[in-house]
This record gives C-alpha cells, sequence and structure tokens, in this order.
C-alpha cells in the first residue's frame, strides 16, 4: 500500500492546533470541571450538611456548585435546571436562615476564565481559516499551473553564464569547420543580407549518440555570444491535445524576443517522425505538434535571426516536410572520432587531472575505435575511480588499460570459481587467438592476452591497430579477421579433439563478416557484383522493418553455401597455422595458466623463441 505523501505545512498546522487545545486542557479550573469524579456528591447531600452547620462557603458558577467545608475539604456538584441556588436549597428543606448563615457567592460568568474563553473561541476560528486559507492557495496554485501548462519549458542559458567555445570541442573539425557560417552569420548577418543570401533557418546534426552534438550547438552559441536556448524533443508532447502546439508557439515567441538566438532542440525524433505511422494518424498530439514546427519554422524572415539548431541519431524516420530546403536545409554529420580525434578528446578531458608519467594518450587512442566523446570521458572518470580506489595520487598507464577494459568487457571477476580443466581450455583458446593472429599479414598487433574472466567472458585477446581508422578493407583483410576469429576454435579442436560453447560470440562475428562479404560487398566469384537484400525505407510507428528478399530461392542456396566455403577455407587456414606453430601454441597456453595476463612484449618474445620460464619469473 502506497504511503499517502502528507504536505508539511498540514503537519505543522496539526501540531499547533494540539498544541492551543492541550494547553486549554491544562488550565486547572477547566481541568476540574473534564476530569471530575464520577462519584460527586449530589445537591441534597450538600444541603444536609449546610443544615448541620458543616459548610463555610458556597460559590456557583453556571451549573457548577463549589462547597467549602469547615474542615477544609471541598465539594463539587451540579445543579440541574435553570433555578437559583437559593430556590435549588429551599426545596431541598433548607430553612431561609440556616442559608443566611454560609457565604454564598453567585459568579456573573461561567466556571471558565475569560482567558479560556478567548482561548477557546479564537481557536476554532484559527483553524478554520488556516484550512480556507489553504485551499484557497492551492486553488490559486492549480489555477496557475493550468495557465503555465501550454508554456515552453526551455532551459535559458545567457551570455553572462560560462560559454562553451569550439576550443571546448575537440574530434570534430570538419563538423566545426561547417558551423562557423552560422557563426559568422550571426555576428555579422549584413554581410549577407546586402548580397541576398540567406542564412539557414535550421542546422540538423546528425550523429550517434555521445558524439558531442549538444557541445557543438552550445559551443555555436558561444562563438556567436547569443542566447542559447535548449528543450528535449520528448518535452513538447504532453497527453492532452494541443499542448505540444501551445508550447512550440511560445518558445519561438520567447526566440523572437530574444533575437538574435539559438534555439536548440535534443532528440527531435521523438517529435518529428514521419506523419501517418502512427495509430492516431494525422490527428494525434505529436503531429499536431511538428505541424505547429513546420509553421513556425516557415514563418520566420531572413531578418529574424533565429537559428534552430536539432539533434538526432535516427535522421532515417523524419518527416520528409521537416528536411525539405527552408527548414532543416543544412544537415553537418558528426561522427565517431578517428585516432586523432580519440587522442585530442582525451587530452581535453585529462585537464586539471594528476597523470601518471608511463600514460601514453596516443597508444590510447589506439586501443578505444569506436569510442565517442561521451565513452572517452567516461575512461578518464573510471581510471580516476580506480586510482582513487587504489590508494594513489595519481592516474597510471594500468589504470587506464584496466578502466578501458571494464568498459569493454565488464568488471574482473577474480572471485568466480573457475575449475582446473575450464581454466586449462580457455588458456589454449585465447592462445590459439594470439599465435593465429601473430602469423597473419594483415592482422593487428596482440597487445594483450588474460584468462581473467570480465562480464561474460572467461578471457579474451585484444589486438592493437596500427595504423589510422580506415572505412576500407581489403578482402584480405576481412579472411583473416575470419582466420583469427576461428583461432580458438581450432586450438580447442586440435588440442583436446572437442569443441566448447566458448566460440560463440566468435561464430557470430564470424558469420556476419561472411555474409556481408556475399552479399553486400560482392566479393563472391560465384554470386557477382551485387547487393543481395535491401533495406526496406517503409516506416511502421516510426521504425524500419527490416530488410526485404530480393533474390530466389536458388540465390538465398548459394549465399549459404558461398558463406559455408569462406569461414571453412578460414578454419582450415587457422588450424594450419596452429599445427605449424604447435610448439608456440603449448608454450603460451602453459604461460598463461602460470600468470594469467601477458601483453605485447612478452608474447613477441615467447614468439620468438624466448623460454616460458623467463615470463613465469617475472
Amino acid at each position: 500500500m502506497k504511503t499517502p505523501n502528507i504536505p508539511a505545512n498540514w503537519i505543522r498546522g496539526g501540531i499547533i492546533v494540539i498544541v492551543l487545545i492541550a494547553i486549554v486542557l491544562a488550565i486547572p479550573p477547566l481541568q476540574e470541571r473534564f476530569t471530575a469524579s464520577a462519584d460527586e456528591p449530589t445537591l441534597a447531600e450538600i444541603a444536609t450538611q449546610v443544615m448541620d452547620g458543616q459548610v463555610e462557603k458556597i460559590t456557583v458558577s453556571g451549573d457548577e456548585v463549589r462547597a467549602e467545608l469547615t474542615d477544609g475539604r471541598v465539594l463539587l456538584t451540579h445543579k440541574e435546571g435553570n433555578i437559583s441556588i437559593y430556590e435549588a436549597f429551599t426545596l431541598l428543606g433548607v430553612p431561609a436562615e440556616t442559608l443566611q448563615e454560609v457565604d454564598v457567592t453567585v459568579a456573573s460568568t461561567s466556571a471558565m476564565s475569560g482567558l479560556q474563553q478567548l482561548v477557546l473561541t479564537i481557536v476554532p476560528l484559527i483553524v478554520i481559516g488556516w484550512f480556507a486559507l489553504h485551499i484557497l492557495r492551492s486553488m490559486r496554485s492549480g489555477q496557475d499551473q493550468a495557465m503555465t501548462f501550454g508554456r515552453s519549458r526551455a532551459k535559458m542559458i545567457n551570455v553572462d553564464q560560462p560559454v562553451v567555445t569550439f576550443d571546448d570541442v575537440a574530434g570534430a573539425e570538419e563538423s566545426k569547420q561547417e558551423l562557423r557560417e552560422i557563426v559568422e552569420f550571426l555576428r555579422d548577418p549584413d554581410k549577407f543580407q546586402r548580397l541576398g543570401a540567406r542564412i539557414p533557418k535550421g542546422v540538423l546534426m546528425i550523429g550517434p549518440p555521445g558524439t558531442g552534438k549538444t557541445l557543438l550547438a552550445r559551443a555555436v552559441a558561444g562563438e556567436a555570444g547569443v542566447p542559447f536556448m535548449s528543450i528535449s524533443g520528448s518535452e513538447f508532447v504532453e497527453m492532452f491535445v494541443g499542448v505540444g502546439a501551445s508550447r512550440v508557439r511560445d518558445l519561438f515567441t520567447k526566440a523572437k524576443h530574444l533575437a538574435p538566438c539559438i534555439v536548440f532542440v535534443d532528440e527531435i525524433d521523438a517529435v518529428g517522425r514521419a506523419r501517418g505511422t502512427g495509430l492516431g494518424g494525422g490527428h494525434d498530439e505529436r503531429e499536431q505538434t511538428l505541424n505547429q514546427i513546420l509553421v513556425e519554422m516557415d514563418g520566420f524572415d531572413n531578418d529574424t535571426n533565429i537559428i534552430v539548431i536539432a539533434a538526432t541519431n535516427r535522421s532515417d524516420v523524419l518527416d520528409p516536410a521537416l528536411m525539405r530546403p527552408g527548414r532543416f536545409d543544412r544537415k553537418v554529420h558528426i561522427n565517431r572520432p578517428d585516432v586523432k580525434g580519440r587522442e585530442a578528446i582525451l587530452a581535453v578531458h585529462v585537464k586539471g587531472k594528476p597523470l601518471g608519467p608511463d600514460v601514453n594518450l596516443q597508444t590510447l587512442a589506439k586501443l578505444t575505435p569506436g569510442f565517442a566523446g561521451a565513452d572517452l570521458e567516461n575512461l578518464v572518470n573510471e581510471a580516476a575511480i580506480i586510482s582513487a580506489q587504489r590508494n594513489m595520487s595519481f592516474i597510471g598507464a594500468k589504470e587506464m588499460q584496466d578502466a578501458m577494459e571494464k568498459i569493454i568487457a565488464g568488471p574482473e571477476l577474480r572471485s568466480r570459481v573457475v575449475n582446473a580443466k575450464e581454466r586449462e581450455v580457455i588458456a589454449y583458446h585465447e592462445a590459439g587467438h594470439a599465435v593465429v593472429m601473430y602469423h597473419l599479414e594483415y592482422s593487428d598487433p596482440v597487445h594483450k592476452i588474460t584468462i581473467i574472466p570480465r562480464g561474460a567472458a572467461g578471457g579474451y585477446t585484444m589486438s592493437l591497430p596500427e595504423s589510422m581508422d580506415s572505412g576500407l578493407r581489403l578482402r584480405e583483410q576481412l579472411e583473416e579477421m575470419i582466420v583469427g576469429l576461428l583461432g580458438g576454435r581450432a586450438a580447442e579442436d586440435l588440442h583436446y579433439n572437442q569443441i566448447t560453447t566458448g566460440a560463440s560470440n566468435d561464430l557470430e562475428r564470424t558469420t556476419a563478416i561472411a555474409h556481408a562479404m556475399v552479399t553486400k560487398y560482392g566479393m563472391s566469384k560465384k554470386l557477382g557484383l551485387r547487393v543481395y537484400g535491401e533495406e526496406q525505407h517503409e516506416l511502421f510507428f516510426g521504425r524500419s522493418m527490416g530488410g526485404t528478399r530480393d533474390y530466389s530461392e536458388d540465390a538465398a542456396r548459394m549465399i549459404d553455401e558461398e558463406v559455408q566455403v569462406i569461414i571453412n577455407q578460414c578454419y582450415e587456414r587457422a588450424k594450419s597455422i596452429l599445427r605449424e606453430n604447435d610448439y608456440k601454441l603449448n608454450a603460451l597456453a602453459q604461460a598463461l595458466l602460470e600468470v594469467e595476463t601477458i601483453d605485447r612484449e612478452d608474447f613477441e618474445a615467447l614468439m620468438q623463441g624466448a623460454p616460458a620460464a623467463v615470463l613465469t619469473a617475472d
């Protein structure tokens, strides 16, 4: 059961009421009234004591009768009806002469003092007034919230706040060069308008997550010295119809008042997906919001000086009307950085952090192919955390290496119990990868081999690219990639004449490479120079449904056969290399069983004939 969330001001008000009531109950005269004894004497008994001469004084207050006896006792009782005390005693047989001998005092007020009456009168009024005030405030707050529901929630960054410039963005030189035109227009729009030039109204930044799209947009605003309004595409859309369109109108109204300025919409695919692909047809809330964005961008004049920058990693699902000239007519592709870009990004993120003398950013950049800017920032942060856990005063190369491996493969699982047989199989599997890769012409050099489990992997072999990142691959390079991946399975097959499930990931990657060689890269002589299977660009609920099969059953059978031929040939080549270097395979596997991890220097020494005893001695 969910615990109700009671507002703090309600609790404070309740405490105040309880305290006031406690004060009232603590006043002695009133307390006597509430705590009177259940066996109090009757008025007839007091009348008898009056006639016996035992009563010295009687005080009447309202219906309360207080009798003070000659022996010092006090009796408290109540009379009934509206008759006076004299009439009551007369009816009970007390002579008037006897009653005159007693000091009888009739109070003109009730038993409670003036202060008590005041408190008991004001306290309910205070409580009622407090609740009424709270209800009125709640109603006013609800009205204010309803009035602001359709307003834009964009975050504002003014020029007087700390700014980001292009100097803070590393690894995206080409993208920065394209955006410098936007900066120049915002600084000096007359220069372009005199020649009749029209600056792009919208700039769409396309790139994978973490590549710095938001940072680049802020850098444009910082370089131009103009206000920067930032909002996420998902913040436009609500369950109430018309709210998204209202927020778009409010956003652009504010932008026009701040012009020149930059409006940044992050993850625009949340609201800008192609229309007609959702359950709501042409009238759902998201499409109304998109329509309003299109209208607002069309309404810009040439001298408005508002630049809309949007970011997405799914440009394929955006509505064509959003991509046409006059809206987002400038597209800036921000790709993952190459090795030089990664080195520059690492240099930015290590500023202000104490680095050990053995840290080489160039080597670290080579070890992180495919890492985006956010990944590299996380890498440096993880290395700092590991260094702090080891009570170090600086970040060393080993900590950087451990952080990188933790991000890629997961944390070390030294506590996981691995039996001797399984450990030996893992050692031969990883040794098979390393030995095969060492004897291939196009394979990257082996950087590290370990049999320490990380994540789901029992061990792994890491290679270090020597050349710069390149998108071009030779057929021989792809084949040797497959040979290296199959080296682990080949080692198990040769040494144990058995196979295990340890090569599942290797086989998955192997199949993907071989299939792409046949169906995408045209590297099969039998099937010729064509692509088999086209990507389906039709959208359903904003997502691609995958690829279409544009070939016959005979072609499908030939594709399977060609893929299998490539894999079989590469597997036989891997086994052939291991047969020729069986002594190296055994020596490396035994060294791994002894030291668990071998780096590049020791591995190459072993491959060149150094005895394994030298490695285990280190």
